[in-house]
């Protein structure tokens, strides 16, 4: 019995639309998301069953690492630049000599009469993650906390301005009290605390 031959037909599948769509789609996702700064301080925020949204614009936040070291950011680098010059004129002296560039970073944290210093080094992050000299002091003998505190509510405006705290969850309290305390010398009394929602990082 003879075999019957099949005539193979090439198949063409036209991927133009395809390849528009996943342009598109790559376009859309590159405009709408948004890039969270590096932190170079790691805090790892309690837990809690609160889900509370906090406020994206005019927002200081203040981080409390499990060493005690405070740190602090401002949501853009106009607010920052703004806060800069405030310091400044609060200080009246150029506590701050490259505005532009403190602009730019993502978190500071050193006392005033070293952050010239600390703008000037290469690796800023580490410094501020490995040097045990870091971090905003803010007890009772010095606390410059209250200096960037009022100088980011004159720069911003009281009304406008949002404060936020986030300390680590294996921080000391008495530290956590110390940032509080120099909030309420500033009449600073509203703030949002940041915790992570329990059983998100199980």
């Amino acid at each position: 019995m003879g075999r019957f031959k099949i005539t193979k037909q090439d198949t063409f599948i036209d991927m133009t639309p395809m390849s528009d769509v996943m342009v598109l789609l790559l376009t859309f996702f590159m405009l709408t998301a948004t890039f969270v700064k590096e932190e170079p301080v790691k805090v790892n925020a309690p837990g809690s069953v609160s889900e509370v949204k906090i406020p994206t614009s005019k927002l200081l936040t203040i981080f409390v690492e499990k060493n005690g070291k405070v740190f602090l950011n401002l949501d853009t680098p106009g607010a920052m630049r703004r806060v800069a010059q405030q310091v400044n004129q609060d200080q009246n002296a150029e506590v701050i000599s490259d505005i532009n560039e403190f602009a730019q970073v993502p978190m500071f944290g050193t006392p005033l009469d070293q952050v010239n210093a600390w703008l000037r080094l290469d690796d800023r992050n580490g410094y501020l993650a490995k040097n045990p000299n870091a971090g905003v002091p803010c007890d009772s003998v010095n606390d410059e906390l209250k200096v960037w505190v009022r100088a980011a509510v004159e720069a911003l405006g009281e009304d406008s301005i949002r404060i936020a705290i986030k300390a680590d969850k294996t921080t000391p309290y008495k530290n956590v009290k110390y940032v509080i305390n120099s909030l309420r010398s500033e009449h600073q009394n509203r703030y949002n605390l940041i915790t992570s929602l329990s059983g998100a990082e199980d």
